[in-house]
């Protein structure tokens, strides 16, 4: 990392692979306007005294059947308590009211105020409204889930928005659509990183690394702060996980990459700031009760999803393994999940009653590797304890090829297998993964042994288990200049259909019974605000195929969807 030097463990996160490929691109410098200032949409005076309190805008998340967070904060020079009165309403005017109150925001929760409104009608829309100091929020626009029978959804999906990489085009274009049912966010919704440590175009407050929990409390509010991202909250519910940016870099249970005790105090600590800006700052429903690292959890959709949101970043995950620790990426012991969240995910898996599994979580889990080899139990038909000898005298590759990045599933290979190990027993024919993280696209069919012909074939998809989308960054780097080696990346690794290293955008998902089309919708330039998009690929599975397959079109909007909020 730029501006602080740091005796970093070697392990090959997505950021070492860039640098290693040599491929990163250089940011061009934007200059360093930042996005500050109210949405066009903040609301008004109903008084006479004080600031406006809500320039932060308003959010809603974490839907339910019967209920949905409505967030806020209350950004004035007021001390002690603030009064917030809130309304929610059928109508964009607010005048079918079905449900008001009144709730206090406190100091130590940074202002911010959560309201779990219950009573809500399943599958509708509806519009909601702060008051405060005399002053009125703008009118956000959330959606319950629905339940019974649903023919159809459509979901965006986002994930790694580099503030300091450029604006957040893929935001608005995403808050434009008035037919999204929900937004997933797949993490590093803000970055850790000081003013030019990693970015140039747009300048951080702090303008430090961020460490303490005030400091990460600010950077919450300056990224909200933010036009086009207020504007994606203030009309489309979230469903949010973290990643690793929340708190830093490459993190895992027990440290980062981006963390030396010495110079930046005690992980444990910073670890828990940042969870705790993060539940205060985002519209997001606490699971457990004083156990807010536990961020896993489901949502119903009817009977057509079930959104299974993972964590595989904080609470289990051991540390990545180094490039020259074979052995280690193949320790049958090495969790992503834990055994606690393995039990979940299972029992979420098990439950039946809809047409797919959805699994929203932070890294890629389809192999990566230079190439795809077949397993090497396969060819060798040793037994296991020779096999796992002879592999730890094999430095930097495990067994199916060269693995160049240990972040993701590749260096946890026995997580996989549990996880493919459900899917079988359990007879799942529609499970689908959701990833971020990598700032690139990838569409890929999920099996264990993607580069042997006697469990997989890529042309017709039998031997797949699932399928995969890995959704592009919203602002973050990628691969740019390595774009011409895409041909051959899909030639040594035959499960992958699509892949994209440089285009920004977001990933929209278009569920029916009958089956799941992912599109990858981009912008034109992150450099400078544009209104510009265009489709760039859409894949589809069909329900039982576990295979990806070129869609000829981008499906079309839902005319049925509610208006946005004015």
């Amino acid at each position: 990392m730029a501006g602080r030097s740091r005796n970093k463990r070697a392990a090959l996160s997505r950021r070492h692979f860039l640098k290693r490929m040599g491929l990163a691109s250089a940011v061009v410098g934007g200059g360093t306007l930042s996005a500050c200032g109210n949405s066009p949409q903040a609301g008004g005076r109903s008084g006479e005294q004080g600031e406006n309190p809500f320039k932060h805008g308003v959010a809603s998340g974490d839907p339910l059947s019967d209920r949905v967070i409505l967030w806020t904060r209350i950004s004035s020079a007021a001390s002690g308590t603030v009064a917030v009165r809130y309304v929610v309403a059928e109508d964009a005017e607010l005048e079918e009211r079905v449900l008001e109150g009144e709730a206090q925001a406190h100091p130590d929760r940074d202002y911010t105020i959560k309201i779990d409104a219950a009573g809500l009608d399943a599958g509708t829309s509806y519009y909601y409204r702060f008051s405060a100091e005399g002053w009125d929020s703008p009118v956000g626009r959330t959606r319950t889930a629905p339940s019974g029978s649903l023919d159809r959804l459509r979901v965006g999906v986002v994930s790694c928005a580099s503030y300091a990489h450029g604006y957040f085009n893929a935001y608005r274009r995403l808050a434009d659509r008035s037919d999204i049912d929900v937004v997933l966010h797949l993490g590093d919704y803000i970055y850790e990183y000081g003013t030019g440590q990693y970015g140039e175009v747009r300048e951080y407050q702090p303008a430090a690394e961020i460490l303490t929990l005030e400091d990460y409390r600010t950077r919450h509010g300056y990224y909200r702060l933010d036009t086009d991202l207020q504007e994606v909250h203030r009309q489309h519910p979230f469903i949010t996980v973290w990643d690793d940016h929340e708190t830093a870099d490459n993190s895992w249970r027990d440290g980062a990459s981006n963390h030396t005790e010495g110079d930046e105090g005690v992980w444990a600590q910073r670890k828990a700031w940042g969870i705790q800006a993060y539940y205060e700052w985002l519209p997001i429903r606490e699971v457990e009760a004083g156990r807010p690292e536990r961020i896993y959890r489901s949502f119903r959709y009817g009977d057509l999803a079930d959104f299974v949101m993972l964590d595989t970043r904080l609470i289990a995950r051991d540390e990545q393994a180094g490039l020259l620790e074979a052995s280690s990426i193949n320790d049958q012991a090495r969790e992503l999940l834990g055994s606690e969240q393995r039990g979940f995910l299972n029992s979420a898996l098990a439950d039946s009653g809809v047409a797919w599994k959805i699994l929203g979580q932070q890294v890629m889990f389809g192999q990566l590797r230079i190439p795809s080899l077949p397993e090497l139990s396969v060819l060798t038909g040793l037994p296991i304890p020779v096999l796992e000898a002879l592999l730890r005298s094999l430095p930097i590759v495990g067994t199916g090829g060269l693995i160049i990045n240990t972040d993701q599933w590749d260096g946890y290979r026995a997580e996989r297998a549990r996880v493919f190990d459900m899917i079988e027993a359990l007879a799942l024919d529609n499970v689908v993964v959701l990833t971020g993280d990598i700032h690139t696209s990838w569409g890929m069919d999920l099996t264990p042994d993607p580069a042997n012909p006697l469990v997989y074939n890529p042309l017709n998809g039998n031997g797949s288990l699932g399928t995969e989308f890995v959704c592009t960054s919203v602002t973050s780097p990628g691969l740019e200049a390595a774009q011409r080696l895409v041909p051959l990346l899909k030639l040594l690794n035959p499960h992958m259909k699509y892949v994209d290293l440089a285009q920004k955008g977001y990933l929209l998902l278009d569920i029916t019974q009958e089956r799941v089309q992912g599109e990858w919708w981009y912008v034109d330039t992150v450099l400078e605000p544009s209104d510009a998009e265009f489709l760039g690929a859409a894949y589809a599975v069909a329900s039982g195929s576990r295979h990806l397959v070129e869609s000829e079109s981008a499906t079309e909007p839902r005319d049925s969807a509610a208006a946005l909020a004015p």
